[in-house]
């Protein structure tokens, strides 16, 4: 990747990971955009609903019908009733969110050089040649300390947000790319971050960047 041409670098994250935090940092060193609140607030605008809903949205399985009925139905609630999980937004189906997603994510990479958190954009924006995809990963342990530190959670509590955040992420993933977001084959550089600070973890990042051949 030339740093010295217009670049898009998206980094995916386990919850948990510090990924988020690592990837400010980096476009900081990098001088450049972060792109993660401003994805989420065009969503919320967009979808005129909250930011927890988009993401249950995100999270489930595909249900050809439910998602039939929530777009033709004169009544979307009603006709689902039963069908589609109680979190599910009437008239927003998982279709609409990952379309507008990749609208807004193409159009945050034209705008020039980024580092975009999370999402789809190891594969939204891979036909990008001046583009690298990372992934922050964590020892579970490591997750469970970070999230009860950082969210003054109780241990059981850390535990059910990571099963829970992993499960819908993970569907979200496999159902528009076909991929799971753990195949270290979506990646140019897997980083297990356990024994590092976030100043550590970026270093390794613009080392990898300064070294790459691509």
């Amino acid at each position: 990747m030339d740093i010295n041409k217009p670049f898009v670098i998206t980094i995916s994250r386990e919850v948990g990971s510090g990924g988020r935090t690592i990837g400010r940092e980096l476009a900081s060193r990098l001088g450049v955009r972060y792109c993660d609140k401003a994805l989420i607030d065009a969503l919320v605008q967009k979808f005129n609903i909250s930011a927890g809903n988009i993401e249950s949205i995100k999270g489930q399985k595909k249900n050809f019908l439910a998602d039939a009925l929530l777009r033709f139905s004169p009544d979307p609630h009603a006709a689902a009733a039963g069908m589609v999980r109680k979190e599910m937004t009437p008239g927003v189906t998982t279709d609409d969110v990952f379309k507008v997603e990749t609208e807004i994510l193409k159009e945050l990479a034209d705008q020039g050089s980024c580092v975009i958190a999370g999402r789809s954009g190891f594969f939204v924006l891979g036909d990008r040649t001046n583009k690298l995809d990372i992934f922050i990963r964590s020892s579970l342990s490591n997750r469970i300390s970070r999230i009860m530190e950082k969210q003054g959670k109780t241990r059981e509590e850390a535990e059910k947000i990571i099963g829970k955040v992993d499960r819908m992420r993970e569907n979200y993933i496999q159902r528009y790319t076909g991929k799971s977001r753990y195949d270290a084959r979506n990646y140019d550089l897997v980083l297990n971050v356990d024994g590092l600070d976030t100043g550590e973890a970026v270093e390794i990042i613009l080392e990898y960047i300064r070294n790459s051949k691509r």
